[in-house]
């Protein structure tokens, strides 16, 4: 899945990446500020449930987004006098807590018996059966995980939650899902890869590092004095073709050395809940103070995983919130540069075809996801 993904998606960045390189030329704030309104449209699309409840919870996650010092003039903004929270909220804390800790709660509220696995696993190569059944589901996910991966703000890291969202809602029976459904592991595990593959495209194309990856190798490239951008794919071919080769032997690799360390990943599932619970508060808890040293971001944690495990006791998805987080500081920047180049006026949205386009595609796909929403209540 993964390999098939990879393969996939690098073949999308050797097509797509001279082309966009054009487009990346013709985009400036408004432009980049409605692309960003046309991700949160798909996160409402994607969302499964009630479509008020995914709107509410992508504005909620902007509002977190602005949590911190202010872009422009410095003054800090809904800190609550807190000295943790100046620089803002890190992803990893309330992408940690809303789905490690808080589905560990959930799991722990659950009051069905379960028992470690004592026997044989079975067959751990998937059979026809299996490819048959995950082949559309990879397909889609390979789709969604490619197209997240090229929207700046982080999108190849929602890709898996917005894959498994869709092939939830696709599915004949849901509840299936979390009991071990192929479908739930083909289309986020290839939505993965994509999305980390298609996440140069930004980089390459529009000079912006969508991610924490990315920003590294923003720093690799800039010591060997690349800059990268729109010129990368005309100044450096070599670094482009050597970066599209690379990541064929990736994924070769990926395959190689994964396959035959199958029977030692699947040893775990032998390992007690009782031990795999704390095991896993333990190993998240070190890899978020990891992150900054900070023992305030592990409390940040904790308080983000009660208040998802509240807000999925009460039907709200999490997937929408963390949508609208990675992309409400960036929109907000280019919606201010955007204000400021029009002098306060709106119509700046309207004036440049792209975003013209990019903010009615964003309404289309809202009102199509409204529709029948409206018509059940009728």
């Amino acid at each position: 899945m993964s390999f098939f993904a990879g393969c996939v998606s690098t073949l999308v960045i050797a097509a797509l990446a001279v082309p966009l390189t054009k487009v990346g030329l013709l985009f400036g704030p408004p432009e980049y500020f409605a692309l960003m309104v046309l991700g949160l449209a798909f996160a409402v699309v994607l969302a499964r449930g009630s479509l008020l409840k995914a709107i509410s919870m992508i504005l909620l996650g902007i509002l977190l987004s602005t949590v911190g010092t202010d872009l422009e003039t410095g003054e800090e903004r809904l800190t609550l006098g807190l000295d943790g929270l100046v620089n803002g909220i890190d992803f990893v804390v309330i992408a940690m807590g809303l789905f490690g800790f808080a589905e560990i709660l959930r799991n722990l509220e659950n009051p069905e018996s379960r028992d470690v696995v004592r026997g044989d696993i079975g067959q751990l190569v998937p059979n026809r059966a299996d490819l048959r059944q995950s082949f559309w589901p990879m397909v889609r996910g390979t789709t969604v995980g490619a197209i997240l991966g090229i929207l700046p703000g982080n999108g190849a890291v929602l890709g898996p939650f917005a894959s498994y969202s869709m092939e939830k809602k696709l599915a004949s029976d849901p509840s299936r899902f979390g009991r071990g459904a192929i479908e739930g592991v083909a289309g986020p595990e290839a939505a993965n890869n994509a999305g980390a593959q298609t996440a140069f495209i930004p980089l390459l194309t529009l000079g912006i590092p969508p991610n924490a990856v990315m920003a590294l190798m923003v720093g690799a490239m800039t010591i060997h004095g690349i800059i990268p951008g729109p010129l990368v794919m005309t100044k450096s071919p070599d670094l482009f073709w050597g970066m599209i080769a690379s990541m064929w032997l990736g994924n070769l690799m990926l395959l190689v050395i994964n396959l035959p360390m199958i029977p030692v990943w699947v040893r775990f599932l032998k390992v007690p809940y009782r031990l795999m619970f704390p095991s896993i508060l333990l190993f998240c808890c070190i890899g978020i103070y990891s992150i900054n040293n900070s023992p305030s971001d592990v409390l940040l944690t904790a308080f983000f995983g009660f208040a998802g495990y509240i807000l999925l006791k009460f039907g709200f998805e999490p997937a929408p919130l963390l949508l609208g987080f990675v992309l409400g500081r960036l929109m907000e920047e280019k919606f201010r540069q955007a204000m400021i180049m029009s002098r306060g006026s709106f119509s700046t949205f309207l004036d440049n075809w792209i975003a013209a386009v990019l903010i009615v595609l964003a309404i289309g796909l809202v009102v199509l996801a409204v529709i029948p929403a409206v018509s059940r209540g009728r």
